[in-house]
């Protein structure tokens, strides 16, 4: 009865650690991934409050906090964001209607591939932010380079992702398609364009990340509103809190731009088998 009894406890202290791992496991992942961020917050304020951070090298969060409140009542921050949000939206749609042409021009044709691509190839290749200051002597200091700096950072991931994927259809679906009938255009239409969107869609928000990145740059250099403009001030006045507060909009902006291409591509590759771990 002693050894039966025994082997139970034993099985019991087995069975524990696997129970708290499971227990560990069970432990919702989003609030488990908010674990690191909140610790490096108060570390971060701790060492702001000590004094190891000085407020000339960089604010703490509480400092930042207000800083966000204070700009967001006076209308300053809104106004601001929807300036660049804009100046975004232009640079961004004229991006895509370029890169989407030209990826199609060098993807269904050899001779557009063969005019259309080594330019473009030796552009991507340029240090874009560099050329901003071509942009300022070509079209002045007003919206024009700033809109600009955006739409020629954005084209090169919509033009390679869509090339790309045209080049990766499947030849046998598209004789599939020349035997039932289909002309050039009904192929393009109903086995191209749905083969290539995923890699497509995929340069979308590369695209997005890459125009709020060349925003940044253009804004800050000759402007007199936007997000940038702010930045431009707050560094004057060595406002640390107020820079990190309009550096978290430009990245809460490219979170809800990339979160909306997404939803876009949740909508339109329904078609598509889920993968699942």
């Amino acid at each position: 009865m002693a050894d039966v009894q025994a082997l139970d406890e034993a099985g019991g202290a087995a069975k524990a650690p696997g129970a708290a791992g499971r227990a560990a496991r069970r432990w919702p992942l989003p609030l488990a991934r908010l674990a690191s961020p909140v610790a490096i917050l108060l570390v971060w304020q701790l060492a702001s409050t000590t004094g190891l951070l000085p407020a000339a090298v960089l604010a703490s969060p509480r400092e930042i906090a207000g800083a966000a409140v204070r700009l967001t009542v006076s209308g300053e921050l809104p106004a601001g964001l929807g300036v660049s949000f804009l100046r975004v939206v232009a640079g961004f749609a004229i991006a895509l209607v370029a890169g989407v042409g030209l990826g199609l021009v060098a993807g269904l044709s050899r001779l557009g591939d063969l005019v259309v691509d080594p330019p473009l190839q030796m552009l991507k290749a340029l240090p874009f932010l560099g050329l901003l200051p071509l942009f300022i002597l070509w079209f002045g200091i007003g919206e024009v380079p700033k809109i600009g700096m955006v739409a020629f950072g954005a084209v090169f991931p919509i033009y390679l992702t869509l090339h790309g994927g045209i080049q990766g259809i499947d030849a046998k679906l598209v004789e599939a398609g020349r035997t039932l009938g289909l002309g050039t255009l009904g192929i393009v239409r109903h086995i191209v364009l749905p083969g290539a969107l995923p890699a497509l869609l995929v340069g979308v928000r590369y695209g997005l990340s890459i125009a709020w990145l060349s925003l940044v740059v253009a804004e800050q250099i000759n402007a007199s509103s936007g997000i940038g403009a702010i930045i431009t001030y707050a560094r004057d006045f060595l406002q640390t809190d107020i820079i990190v507060v309009c550096l978290l909009v430009y990245a809460l902006m490219g979170l809800l731009t990339d979160g909306l291409v997404r939803a876009i591509e949740a909508k339109l590759l329904r078609w598509r088998p889920a993968v699942t771990p």
